[in-house]
């Protein structure tokens, strides 16, 4: 059999990146719990209508079809392409057994059927918060999802190495407010081709807002102005305000904003700013939009997006409805990983590795092997009974740092890096604290 090729769009990883996978998801599995989140899993299917009902999302999709159906049927299952749709439903499955205001986090696969580039991918992981309640959400979640989401990230600046990020806020409301009072009778085409700009540039957003959208020449100016106010305090407000349009749901935008940047920059100075031209592309958002860039990796695209929504859980008579933020695990690593800007300081887990005399001493090695374990340090039993200068090679290309010698009784350990050795007691030696485990740090 042929060597089989990489299927584009489906990253993998080596082990000594899926320690780097692992110590991140960790960290923010911990943040998460920190603020009072529990886990929640969903299944990977949802039916077709479900998540269509997600935005403009068909192209996006995977369906699920067995290759036993009759070729006239009709695939009603796909794959979810984020997991805000799957967790509405959730939502609305559980409603009778959950207490709200819930608060979840998620993190788990996604799918999306789109051409494979750079931070974009066919599979990848995503790590999600979510609070909703019934009826009403108050508005102070938005800027607390914003702020527990920061604190991820900067947990993986300052404990892993990865790079800082800015958050970029804006608020459907203000937006859309802003175009009604310019009589602009659709809001969303406009939104959704505002939210191209940083893409393809102001001249291509006015050709297409005269074009595609039918606005005038002074509609589309309107617009662009207001896209390109970008602040760092509550001065947008102000910039808003100036360019004269007047709407009661613009002025509840600018309030629910002017909110949000004023509580973060007290907690996460410089970490937050107002940018107006933040859309966010599926359908369901209705308030508050969030994206996230890694600072230093302009062509990356947002690496954690999110936002309000009103009516994606409803059954007809309760609606519940929730504020949440995305990070894409798997579009924050990759490049990290593939420049090597990230590594890990042992591609395996373990500490030590117990070298075998022979075969008939093996027991022994595996005794000794036991004794480690129960103390937390991670253990392997060498393979094969080779000279010792090869299990200790064995050891070296495999990232261990220790080799054990001898039994339960008179052992010695040995550095393989600085090939320093000395006596050691199976219920006693332990390694530094900051080798039990893998480390992980920007290169």
């Amino acid at each position: 059999m042929s060597r089989p090729k990489p299927l584009s769009g489906y990253p993998e990883f080596t082990p000594d990146q899926r320690i780097v996978e692992q110590s991140v998801l960790d960290r923010l599995r911990e943040t998460f719990e920190l603020h009072g989140f529990g886990s929640v899993e969903t299944r990977s299917v949802e039916p077709i209508d479900r998540l269509a009902k997600g935005g403009e999302i068909d192209k996006e999709v995977y369906a699920v079809r067995r290759l036993s159906a009759p070729p006239e049927a009709k695939a009603d299952l796909g794959l979810h392409f984020d997991l805000t749709v799957p967790f509405a439903r959730y939502v609305l499955e559980y409603a009778h057994t959950l207490q709200f205001p819930f608060r979840r986090y998620q993190i788990q696969k996604v799918w999306r059927g789109e051409r494979p580039q750079e931070g974009r991918y066919r599979e990848f992981t995503q790590a999600d918060i979510d609070i909703v309640d019934t009826g009403e959400l108050a508005a102070h979640h938005d800027v607390e999802v914003a702020l527990v989401t920061l604190a991820a990230l900067e947990r993986l600046h300052d404990d892993l190495g990865l790079p800082p990020v800015l958050m970029r806020v804006s608020d459907r409301r203000l937006a859309q407010g802003f175009y009604r009072g310019l009589d602009i009778e659709d809001p969303t085409d406009v939104l959704r081709i505002v939210d191209k700009l940083d893409k393809i540039g102001p001249d291509a957003v006015r050709d297409l807002l005269t074009g595609e959208a039918g606005l005038s020449a002074a509609q589309a100016d309107s617009c662009l102005r207001l896209a390109q106010i970008n602040t760092a305090d509550e001065s947008f407000a102000d910039r808003v305000a100036e360019l004269g349009v007047k709407h009661d749901q613009l002025e509840l935008g600018v309030e629910r904003l002017a909110e949000v940047v004023r509580t973060a920059s007290r907690y996460v100075p410089g970490r937050l700013v107002a940018d107006l031209k933040i859309a966010r592309g599926l359908d369901y958002y209705t308030g508050t939009v969030y994206e996230t860039e890694l600072v230093g990796y302009p062509n990356l695209g947002s690496i954690s997006s999110g936002g309000r929504y009103e009516s994606l859980a409803s059954d007809g008579r309760t609606s519940y409805p929730g504020v949440g933020l995305s990070i894409g695990v798997t579009r924050l690593l990759v490049p990290l990983l593939a420049e090597g800007k990230i590594t890990a300081s042992r591609s395996v887990p373990t500490v030590i590795l117990v070298a075998v005399d022979n075969e008939e001493s093996r027991d022994t090695a595996i005794a000794v092997a036991e004794r480690l374990r129960r103390r937390g340090i991670s253990t392997e039993v060498a393979p094969k009974a080779d000279k010792f200068g090869k299990q200790i090679r064995h050891a070296d290309r495999r990232g261990i740092p220790y080799v054990w010698f001898g039994g339960l009784e008179g052992g010695e350990v040995k550095d393989v890096r600085t090939g320093d050795q000395g006596p050691a007691d199976p219920d006693s030696w332990r390694p530094a604290e900051e080798e039990l485990r893998p480390t992980v740090s920007r290169s």
